[in-house]
């Protein structure tokens, strides 16, 4: 089997067994094709079985000045899991990734706007289309990752009962509150879809929830780029995305006195470790709390002049 054979029954097994989303199999075939492009530069063999440990820690040696270490864990993570599909599908005899460790990277705290700055992007925006303002009211009323939104359909809202069905990573069903002006913002926008639906003859992409002009489903890469100028007009940072809303949901919530247990259930995390990363975020608050609040914290403490005598 040659590369472009295996790259092939690569991309067929991503889609198809692994339900990987489509930007995920962008980025894995795109480091997959920029390795085959440093072994052509090394006129090392152009076939699987002749790739080894070294043209992969060759690689990522060359990589590494000029790409993040994340960048460098993912395309890493690529070629580890392109190899050990080949060795299963007895493509190759070994897995040449396998032993190589990913560089070790620090996890950035989630970025969040805070509960001004969130009010001033709907008052901002309140002219803002109605299918834009029912994506960023149900992104941050509900905390969904970008994809999920997207992948969602209208029947998966129950809006008399306030709540959407989402399908999260790993294909892990869960349910959604939808807050009540996430609800009004969407039942603004449904008589707007059902007209398109019935004007575009395009079955309104079987029945996606969010739609762009010609009735095709709206993509992860337009939400992210229809939020931008309402940023703008918000004065709030570019450097936001869809899963800043999402970010923000969850930290809104620890402020409000929601335990991480009930947030992990509502983000969809598998681990709680993943969710515990928002009590980081708040050190700051609560290091007010408690200095409000213990007696022993120094700032709460009774100046010796006010004792009673």
């Amino acid at each position: 089997m040659d590369f472009d054979e295996a790259v092939e029954l690569f991309r067929r097994y991503l889609n198809t067994e692994k339900a990987r989303s489509q930007e995920t199999v962008r980025a894995y075939l795109a480091d997959i094709s920029d390795f085959r492009e440093y072994l052509a530069s090394r006129e090392a063999p152009d076939h699987p079985d002749h790739v080894d440990t070294f043209h992969v820690r060759g690689f990522l040696a060359d990589k590494f000045s000029k790409i993040s270490k994340s960048t460098a864990g993912r395309k890493l993570a690529a070629l580890r899991t392109f190899f050990k599909f080949l060795l299963r599908e007895g493509a190759v005899s070994h897995n040449p990734a396998a032993a190589i460790r990913a560089p070790k990277r620090g996890k950035p705290l989630p970025k969040a706007l805070t509960v001004d700055q969130m009010d001033r992007f709907f008052s901002r925006n309140d002219d803002m289309i109605k299918r834009d303002a029912a994506i960023f009211e149900l992104l941050y009323s509900s905390g969904l990752r970008v994809g999920e939104l997207a992948a969602l359909k209208v029947n998966d809202l129950d809006l008399d009962s306030g709540w959407a069905r989402v399908l999260g990573k790993g294909n892990k069903e869960r349910f959604v509150p939808v807050g009540s002006k996430a609800i009004t913002a969407l039942k603004e926008y449904l008589p707007l879809r059902a007209l398109l639906e019935a004007t575009s003859g395009s079955a309104a992409h079987k029945g996606r929830l969010f739609l762009n002009s010609r009735g095709g489903s709206l993509s992860t890469r337009s939400i992210r780029r229809i939020l931008k100028p309402y940023l703008d007009s918000a004065g709030l940072a570019r450097d936001a995305s869809p899963h800043t809303f999402r970010h923000s949901f969850a930290t809104h919530l620890l402020h409000g006195g929601a335990d991480l247990r009930s947030i992990q259930e509502l983000l969809g995390h598998s681990s709680l470790s993943t969710t515990q990363r928002y009590t980081s975020v708040d050190l700051g608050r609560l290091m007010e709390v408690y200095d409000r609040a213990h007696p022993r914290s120094g700032a709460t403490a009774v100046d010796k002049d006010d004792e009673p005598k």
